[in-house]
């Protein structure tokens, strides 16, 4: 067993000699949330990489989130400490897909879930992130929109917009693995709980919640709620922040099954690694960059 204490003190100290920030995904391992500078969703984590002075950044996510924060901030040197954390669902859909569904769908806006690579980002009108999907479609008024790559957010802000929406079919295989059964038994279990859902969830499993919002949503319903237990249907690493950030509440996965793989893939002796060769960057080419930047910055207008 590696010992973790002894780790992060190695993380420490070549952090301060690399001029480095660690940027960590609130479904990280719980010993490397420890380490985080910051820690947050995908946008929230390259924005503070666009803010920070340091020269590195280490992203403790997946790949597309590394890229984004390259997007934000091209003079730094970002690391992602495995190279092999992707996302399936950012996979789902490539730029040429997106290019020939624009093309069979003239005349509709592009709203891209930033879970996506930065070449379909560049081929995206408008980012948005779960957290305020809702108000960049319904800013958008009536304009004929496609959303990618995530059906089932997608589905969740047409129909809380009543609006006809081009969906591509992609969906996230970790969210999709919680069942209307898994929050049915949770809630036997736990009758006194209150249910948080992910619009990433299934659209059998919203019905069942009494909140569907994104990671950082969870936090602030929970700092609010005068409820002392929930049932959290997301990557159970967010129970760690959840629980560590409200002492006396209590949370409870929706389903332990529903973990990502590519999400844990970041451990303590990777980051350091990468720290100590300066190994795994990512660079996004200038041309995809630019115009990737475009498609966040207008969402940055809108919300």
């Amino acid at each position: 067993m590696p010992d973790n204490r002894k780790l992060q003190e190695e993380i420490a100290k070549l952090k301060k000699e690399r001029d480095a920030v660690i940027l960590v995904h609130n479904y990280q391992l719980p010993e490397v949330q420890d380490i985080a500078d910051f820690l947050g969703d995908s946008l929230g984590l390259s924005r503070e990489a666009a803010k920070t002075k340091a020269k590195v950044i280490v992203f403790c996510g997946v790949h597309f989130m590394a890229e984004t924060a390259n997007i934000l901030a091209p003079e730094k040197t970002v690391l992602l400490p495995d190279p092999a954390s992707g996302c399936p669902m950012a996979d789902m859909i490539s730029a040429k897909e997106l290019r020939a569904l624009k093309a069979k769908h003239p005349g509709h806006i592009v709203v891209a879930y930033v879970n996506s690579s930065a070449e379909v980002k560049a081929e995206t009108d408008y980012c948005c992130t779960s957290g305020n999907a809702l108000q960049v479609v319904e800013k958008l008024k009536n304009e004929k929109i496609i959303f990618v790559p995530d059906k089932y957010l997608g589905s969740w802000i047409a129909g809380r917009l009543n609006k006809e929406m081009v969906l591509w079919h992609g969906y996230c295989p970790t969210h999709a693995k919680i069942l209307p059964a898994h929050i049915e038994k949770a809630k036997k279990e736990h009758p006194g709980a209150v249910v948080m859902a992910h619009p990433e969830c299934r659209n059998d499993v919203w019905p069942l919640a009494d909140e569907v919002c994104s990671t950082e949503g969870f936090l602030r319903y929970v700092k609010t709620s005068r409820v002392k237990e929930f049932i959290v249907a997301t990557e159970p690493g967010m129970l760690y922040r959840l629980a560590k950030e409200n002492p006396g509440k209590k949370f409870y996965p929706a389903s332990a099954e529903a973990s990502c793989p590519n999400m844990k893939k970041n451990t303590l002796e990777k980051v350091l690694w990468s720290l100590q060769d300066m190994a795994n960057i990512v660079r996004v080419p200038e041309e995809i960059r630019l115009k990737a930047k475009k498609a966040i910055e207008r969402m940055v207008m809108l919300v």
